[in-house]
């Protein structure tokens, strides 16, 4: 990946904001898991490594070990037996073992790599990612989404300094994860969207450059739909880079803007009710791919029928979003505030940016059948039933989500103006 080819693209931005990284190399090939030490060598880390994984992401990236000792590292390894999600307790436990090492390995994706990142900044550790499957889009982010009493918020991470990964293990990974990389891609247009609409209403800062960059990644995902769930290692290769390149947008933006917006505000909320109760949420991106289809409906169905708002009185009072959480969840939920975020938009500027926000909407919004064509195609879920979330549920996470969210959604100003998220779903 042609690291300073990007940061001499954005050099001067017109944005008006300086924009970097702290990634020194990212190396996605054929045969890296046998230099993986060789590597890390070149770019300076030091020979005492904590190695966090999992038992089946070791086992697939079976070369990381020995090329390591054969550069000569000093390796600690931190394995669990499967890691499903980021918890703050397993934060602790990482931090707990990064007193007498130089830097953190980690060796997988998603839920591995948060915990590490928070680890790497809170203990000031050199970090590298060692990716077995392109599951989702955050592996060159500074934020990592951490769970701590069933609800689930952004914390600040370390980006890592190497981003490694080999094309081989990538083709070979589970069909689901694939698929569920590509459903957290095509996330980027509702995240895109609801950036444009928070500077629309707002001011909130919004760069040209990062958007279009993000996107090229998301038309370069899109264009291989037909080849993710093959064994592929070209195809493998560049969807991981597509991957990288999204998560690489947020540390640029210094926000998760680029890369999420309602699609993933609906996508937590039905992560944390199932955390809350014991129950298997379903892998990130799988998840965030049926919020997107669903989200993407009801934007564009509000864009052609609603031509006219006028904006009044939410109907939503404080008691009925918090009897939508838990106890435990409730705390959180009044520290985002998302009353006082609606609250922050001009009636007057959104019935005034109405027509602009509908043709934004019809303009760059995909077409609802042209997106569940690209995510069938991409063997991505696409329908609440396959991400096991009932009626209840994906009516509670449409109407309940802006209240997990504290920058601007286009759905936290539904309720003020007089719009139920369940009449546009169909």
């Amino acid at each position: 990946m042609d690291l300073k080819g990007i940061l001499k693209r954005l050099e001067h931005c017109a944005c008006g904001q300086q924009h970097t990284f702290d990634i020194k190399a990212v190396e996605i090939g054929h045969g890296v898991v046998d230099r993986v030490g060789a590597i890390l060598q070149e770019a300076g880390f030091g020979k005492r490594l904590l190695l966090v994984a999992d038992d089946h992401t070791l086992r697939v990236a079976g070369g990381v070990l020995p090329s390591l000792q054969q550069a000569g590292f000093s390796v600690k390894k931190w394995i669990y037996p499967n890691l499903l999600y980021a918890r703050a307790e397993q934060v602790r436990e990482v931090e707990a073992l990064c007193a007498d090492v130089d830097a953190i390995l980690s060796v997988g994706t998603g839920s591995l790599n948060d915990i590490c990142r928070v680890a790497a900044k809170n203990c000031h550790k050199a970090f590298c990612i060692f990716a077995t499957a392109p599951s989702m889009d955050g592996f060159a982010a500074d934020l990592a989404p951490i769970i701590e009493n069933n609800f689930k918020t952004s914390w600040p991470g370390k980006q890592p300094d190497v981003i490694l990964a080999d094309t081989t293990i990538l083709a070979n990974a589970p069909t689901e994860l694939k698929a569920a990389g590509f459903g957290d891609m095509v996330a980027k247009y509702l995240g895109i969207f609801d950036w444009k609409v928070a500077a629309l209403l707002l001011d909130e800062h919004y760069c040209p450059a990062i958007a279009d960059l993000t996107m090229e990644s998301v038309k370069r995902m899109l264009s291989l739909a037909d080849r993710v769930t093959a064994q592929d290692e070209e195809a493998a290769g560049s969807i991981m880079e597509s991957l990288v390149l999204s998560g690489l947008a947020m540390k640029l933006a210094a926000s998760s803007r680029p890369a999420s917006g309602a699609e993933h505000a609906v996508s937590h909320y039905w992560e944390c009710y199932k955390l809350s109760r014991g129950i298997w949420p379903e892998f990130h991106g799988k998840k965030v791919g049926v919020a997107t289809v669903l989200m993407n409906r009801i934007y564009r169905n509000v864009a052609q029928r609603v031509e006219h708002i006028t904006v009044g009185t939410s109907p939503l009072s404080k008691e009925e979003v918090l009897a939508a959480f838990t106890p435990m969840q409730i705390p959180e939920v009044e520290k985002i505030n998302a009353f006082a975020i609606a609250g922050r938009v001009d009636p007057e500027r959104l019935v005034k940016k109405w027509p602009e926000i509908r043709q934004l909407a019809m303009s760059f919004l995909p077409d609802d059948g042209e997106l569940l064509s690209l995510m069938k195609r991409a063997g991505a879920a696409t329908e609440p039933e396959e991400v096991r979330v009932d009626t209840d549920l994906l009516i509670k996470g449409l109407r309940y989500h802006p209240f997990m969210k504290s920058r601007l959604l286009l759905t936290h100003l539904f309720p003020m103006m007089g719009l139920d998220v369940m009449d546009f779903l169909q």
